[in-house]
């Protein structure tokens, strides 16, 4: 792996700006940097029977270690962009630090992100086609009320 470091629960809290946490913060600051258990809950019921029971401890286990996950993945990707003077992380980019980080599933994401794409791609045509045909419709009832 590369010399990113992973954060670890010694390290003092911060902020979301990055700084140290000033004595208004309070301790919800540090929850501030984890996804929201309500949908890391309902990912992890996906993969489980109907009757499977998930503890509140099991949840926030996984809570911390896909939040940190995502940082070390964003990360990675965020420098490179900063090495190629961008400004924006794609997908792409995501998927390099995944395999420059040592995860190397990186055939099924590509896979999924190709698909995500061309899932958006339909939704944009299809609301843009939407708008074309408001615009008409309204065109012509401005001509029938005059």
């Amino acid at each position: 792996m590369k010399g990113r470091k992973l954060s670890t629960p010694q390290q003092a809290p911060t902020s979301p700006a990055g700084s140290p946490p000033s004595d208004n913060d309070s301790g919800s600051k540090e929850q501030d940097r984890f996804l929201p258990i309500a949908n890391v809950s309902r990912i992890m019921k996906r993969s489980l029977p109907a009757n499977a029971k998930i503890s509140k401890e099991a949840k926030e286990t996984v809570q911390e270690c896909v939040s940190e996950f995502i940082s070390f993945i964003t990360g990675e990707a965020s420098d490179k962009c900063q090495r190629e003077k961008r400004k924006t992380i794609n997908g792409d980019d995501l998927l390099w630090a995944a395999t420059t980080l040592g995860f190397d599933s990186r055939r099924p994401l590509k896979t999924y992100l190709g698909r995500y794409r061309e899932a958006e791609g339909e939704k944009n045509s299809m609301a843009k086609q939407q708008e074309r045909q408001q615009m008409a419709g309204g065109g012509a009832r401005r001509q029938l009320s005059q």
